[in-house]
């Protein structure tokens, strides 16, 4: 095997796409400020038992693991940074009130989450911790949304769920961790006749509204539908009650339900959702519009359990190298190119030039000019005894 050949679903980035990927990285970590997030740099290794303890199982088939030659201990190679960033507020910022904390930094998964994925994800996400109320959901949903139009793109659509809704269902039913866990994988992947054998021997309620769930998703009117055919309990009347509350407050985007959604890790323990944006650089003329689902976040109020400090916490992430696939291209940065030389001035000329912000490329000698990622629309010229920059 070639020594330059990478392992799979691992890549290099070349200079188009790695200038568009920190063009977007600045402008999300900026927009993320801009709602008064502060951003934290979390490791890219841990010990093991911090970054997946009570993360479920999910997460710790994606984490790679190794030996610390140090101390001997476990360490994993994160797979996802919520678990990071919950240490992070509970063991180290340890505030009192609401935290609000962004962060960016490369994951790294041992098998890619779908089909062409990288398994070398960057991961951008935003969360809000100490607070229980929709109010917080409700932030992190529109800071979600204004991260993805900063992106360039538009005709969004958040489709939402409830974990509690699930919960509710089962509440109360003498289920093995195994069962639960196929029921969930069951629904998850909607499977009608999966779910039918495994709720076999349940209480008719419960197995009725297991049944019926996979077939509640769509517009608002499921909400209705839900209360009208799930097992009734009020802790699924506040999760529907919440997420009609969210569907109202939130604007310019569609929004629909999905209450059997369970993808993604075992964390989440209310409110969870993704966001959808029509992809124009794969659709557009003469081709189908295709809508691809970039962000993905909830409400995880356990994840900061095991570090001694359970908080409310809500937030979301997205993968910048997914999100550069599907955002329209940027106009090239303007350039002034310039000769190489030691002509009298030359040097200073340039060097005002770079201070005043300008981006200068000189030619070096013997070559023509071969700069992709700049359009060099002036050049730096001599005339009357000095420099001076003219249009190409």
């Amino acid at each position: 095997m070639s020594a330059w050949v990478l392992p799979d679903q691992i890549a290099d980035v070349l200079p188009s796409e790695a200038r568009h990927i920190e063009e977007l990285r600045r402008s999300l970590l900026d927009t993320a400020s801009g709602y008064g997030y502060e951003l934290v740099m979390p490791p890219l290794l841990e010990h093991l038992e911090s970054l997946l303890t009570g993360t479920g199982e999910a997460l710790g088939l994606q984490t790679f693991k190794l030996v610390d030659q140090l101390s001997g201990r476990s360490l994993g190679v994160r797979a996802d940074s919520t678990p990071q960033v919950a240490r992070i507020d509970a063991h180290l910022l340890n505030r009192q009130g609401v935290a609000r904390l962004c962060y960016c930094g490369p994951v790294l998964h041992t098998r890619a989450d779908r089909p062409l994925a990288t398994r070398e994800p960057l991961q951008l996400g935003a969360e809000i911790y100490g607070h229980g109320g929709l109010e917080a959901d409700l932030e992190a949903m529109e800071l979600a949304q204004a991260c993805v139009l900063a992106a360039g793109l538009r005709h969004l659509t958040l489709d939402m769920a409830d974990v509690r809704v699930i919960d509710s269902v089962l509440a109360g039913v003498p289920l093995g961790t195994e069962q639960t866990h196929l029921i969930h994988a069951a629904l998850a992947r909607k499977d009608a006749a999966e779910l039918n054998s495994l709720s076999r021997d349940l209480p008719a309620d419960v197995r009725s509204s297991l049944l019926v769930l996979p077939r509640l998703y769509g517009d608002v009117s499921v909400l209705a539908e839900a209360r009208r055919v799930l097992r009734p309990s009020p802790l699924l009347e506040q999760a529907l009650d919440g997420l009609r509350w969210l569907a109202d407050h939130l604007s310019g985007l569609d929004v629909s339900f999905d209450l059997a959604d369970l993808r993604g890790y075992a964390y989440y323990t209310g409110v969870r959702f993704s966001l959808f944006a029509r992809s124009e650089r794969q659709g557009g003329a003469g081709g189908t519009a295709t809508h691809a689902e970039l962000v993905r976040g909830g409400r995880y109020d356990e994840v900061g359990a095991i570090f001694g400090r359970k908080r409310p916490a809500v937030g979301f992430s997205l993968d910048l190298k997914e999100l550069v696939q599907v955002s329209p291209r940027r106009a090239l940065k303007a350039a002034v190119r310039a000769p190489w030389g030691n002509q009298p001035g030359l040097r200073d000329a340039i060097a005002a030039l770079r201070a005043a912000g300008e981006t200068v490329v000189c030619a070096l000698p013997g070559h023509d000019h071969e700069v992709d990622e700049f359009h060099c629309d002036r050049v730096l010229t001599q005339r009357d005894g000095g420099w001076s920059v003219q249009p190409v």
